[in-house]
């Protein structure tokens, strides 16, 4: 671990602050591509077991399998083919188009470990106990200034890092976000939630519990050792962050969801906190960037949070690496705002749909939610896409006028002559797909891998990018110049690494 040094500028290709999943799987991706990457985080070196993310959906698993780390995380947590949000409402994962169809639940902290190790052999330098104070930048770079310690005096002795871009993984309480202007516009939708490290005398059936009723809502989560998460919420106990939260308090909730306590032997850790609905206005300021918590944060309701941010560090991840290492212009990082801020305020959107459901109080209300729980749940079309969106499956990005349909949208896991998608596109690769049979004309660099259909039917010629998603397609056998534009505008200059 780097100590923090007043009289040596650390020099960098990117800088990234905060070590959550968002930057460690951001620091660990430009790392693997041969950039030097710092990463700085206000904590102690000390990943806390107290984090309240406990969902990965299945596209995010996708960008773990990419990586080569999705067996891992999948061995540490609980599958689950129905994900409950409310009353009557239940979505079943199991029909997603995915290798992953199932929700798994596993504590943030257990990803950030996969993540940390990853980006520690990848070459990442992690500076701890460094908070951020500062932050300037010109035409060529941003100089970060930090203090070592979060309480430590922002006007005293600090640490100077320069580097050709910064991105702020640092969290809702952003030092990113504000030293670089942005507002954080939105309010807090929920107050008042319980999170528990609880030891039960009686175990529950299944490694994850959750139940919704009229006045509240609970999920209970394995940690292992005997100890389960409780996250939730009780219409009747509104109180501010800092009041004490007692054991009866927490055994009422329980009893109120589950119809029992589980006979709590211990209360290892508790705490009440609030949930906000907030999204910065920009997700870049010249060089620097904002992604994960940062950018924006929404309700827990369908578990996206985490899952967000770890899609923003997958868009923006292979775009640095395109303009820094592979000649790409600079205007291909654009393309980060355009795309994630939009996803960003549609998960607002469907987040906050959920809560505020879930949160009609009332018999007509209820009689309501019900209905449309019903339906939802019950009229598979619109299940399958609920699921899908919330999942991340379902999520594309806008295109231009005129582009093919399937530029903008998920590259499914399909097998290729040469293999998996997923595989061919580990170390952070562009796969260029072309008819069996059929060699692209360009000749391409070598973070280009070809492939072909396995189906003499497919007459689609369609680039992927990293992180996987159709940048460009066409149905012309011949189709040469184009093919070289689409390489040149989203991999680089052909001629900068064939």
């Amino acid at each position: 671990m780097a100590e923090m040094s007043p009289s040596a500028p650390h020099t960098t290709d990117v800088l990234v602050v905060g070590a959550g999943p968002t930057g460690l799987l951001l620091a660990g991706d430009l790392a693997e591509a041969g950039l030097s990457v710092t990463l700085l985080e206000a904590r102690p070196h000390k990943i806390s077991n107290l984090s309240r993310a406990l969902v990965v959906h299945a596209r995010a698993l996708e960008q773990f399998d990419a990586r080569g780390i999705a067996d891992e995380v999948v061995k540490m947590g609980h599958p689950i083919d129905r994900l409950a949000l409310f009353e009557r409402l239940q979505l079943d994962p199991s029909r997603l188009p995915s290798r992953y169809p199932y929700v798994l639940f596993i504590p943030q902290y257990e990803v950030e470990r996969v993540l940390e190790r990853r980006a520690r052999d990848a070459g990442v330098t992690f500076v701890y106990d460094a908070k951020v104070v500062g932050v300037d930048q010109d035409t060529n770079g941003v100089t970060a200034r930090a203090v070592a310690g979060r309480d430590a005096d922002p006007d005293g002795p600090h640490s100077t890092y320069r580097a050709s871009y910064l991105v702020g993984t640092d969290g809702v309480h952003s030092t990113i976000r504000h030293a670089i202007g942005l507002p954080f516009p939105g309010q807090s939708i929920l107050s008042s939630l319980i999170l528990a490290d609880l030891k039960l005398d009686r175990a529950p059936d299944r490694p994850f519990t959750v139940n919704a009723v009229p006045d509240g809502f609970a999920l209970l989560t394995e940690m292992g050792d005997n100890t389960y998460r409780l996250t939730g919420w009780n219409r009747h106990h509104q109180l501010p962050d800092d009041a004490p939260l007692d054991v009866e308090e927490i055994k009422e909730l329980l009893r109120l969801n589950f119809g029992t306590d589980y006979g709590i032997t211990d209360v290892r850790w508790k705490s009440r906190f609030h949930s906000d609905e907030r999204q910065a206005p920009a997700y870049r300021v010249g060089r620097v960037f904002l992604a994960g918590d940062a950018a924006h944060v929404h309700s827990p309701a369908g578990a996206m949070g985490m899952n967000t941010g770890l899609q923003d560090a997958a868009n923006l991840s292979w775009k640095l690496v395109a303009v820094l290492r592979d000649g790409a212009d600079d205007r291909l990082l654009d393309t980060y705002q355009a795309e994630r801020h939009a996803v960003g305020k549609l998960v607002l959107r469907m987040s906050g749909t959920l809560v505020r459901t879930a949160l009609l109080h009332g018999p007509a209300a209820r009689l309501l939610r019900a209905a449309a729980g019903t339906i939802l749940s019950n009229v598979r079309p619109l299940a399958d896409k609920a699921a899908a969106m919330i999942s991340g499956i379902g999520i594309a990005y806008r295109t231009p006028r005129g582009a093919h349909k399937l530029t903008g949208r998920r590259a499914p896991d399909v097998r290729l002559a040469e293999g998996r998608l997923n595989k061919l596109q580990r170390g952070g690769k562009f796969v260029l797909i072309t008819p069996a049979g059929q060699e692209a004309d360009a000749a391409l660099p070598d973070h280009v891998v070809r492939a072909h259909w396995t189906s003499d039917r497919r007459r689609t010629t369609a680039l992927v990018r990293p992180d996987g998603y159709f940048c460009w397609a066409t149905e012309k056998p011949d189709d040469a110049a184009a093919l070289r534009a689409a390489l040149t505008t989203w991999a680089g200059p052909l001629s900068q690494r064939v």
